[in-house]
């Protein structure tokens, strides 16, 4: 697996279990450290971490999306939502993890529902078969080719 490509790119397409494989190991590392930011009891660390990961999240998000056949703006509205709640934690105005105000839980509430259906629709549905405008099918088959050609004598 080419965790640069996966993490740091947001071309091409990736198969569902590249996606999980790539998503549970952020997902594990970001849960590490909001764990670390819990016991020095700041709320705003632990949403800039939030912040943090969104990227390589955002990056995993979008390929899967691609297999789909999924513009990228979902994806993107997801993090760019989720940014704007993390942001109102790290300036002050989201009140605390534990009391937090009206208006954050106001803007959770439909960002669970989003979160909720994007997992359903990128993390248990098949992708497109076959190639689309995001390119190849990540699970078809693919010719091994050699320096030399397919054959690896030299002939084509």
């Amino acid at each position: 697996m080419d965790w640069n490509y996966l993490l740091w790119r947001f071309d091409g397409r990736i198969g569902r279990r590249t996606f999980w494989i790539g998503f549970m190991t952020v997902g594990l590392i970001e849960f590490a450290c909001h764990l670390a930011a819990q016991s020095l009891d700041q709320d705003r660390l632990s949403s800039i971490i939030s912040l943090a990961f969104g990227y390589p999240e955002f990056a995993i998000l979008a390929k899967r999306g691609h297999d789909r056949n999924m513009t990228t703006w979902v994806p993107a509205a997801f993090y760019a939502y989720s940014a704007l709640i993390d942001f109102m934690f790290v300036i002050g105005a989201a009140g605390t993890q534990d009391d937090p105000s009206s208006l954050v839980v106001l803007l959770t509430i439909p960002w669970i529902v989003f979160a909720l259906a994007l997992l359903v629709e990128l993390g248990l549905r098949k992708g497109t078969s076959g190639p689309n405008r995001y390119g190849p099918d990540p699970l078809a088959p693919t010719a091994i080719t050699h320096r030399n050609g397919p054959t690896g004598n030299g002939s084509l």
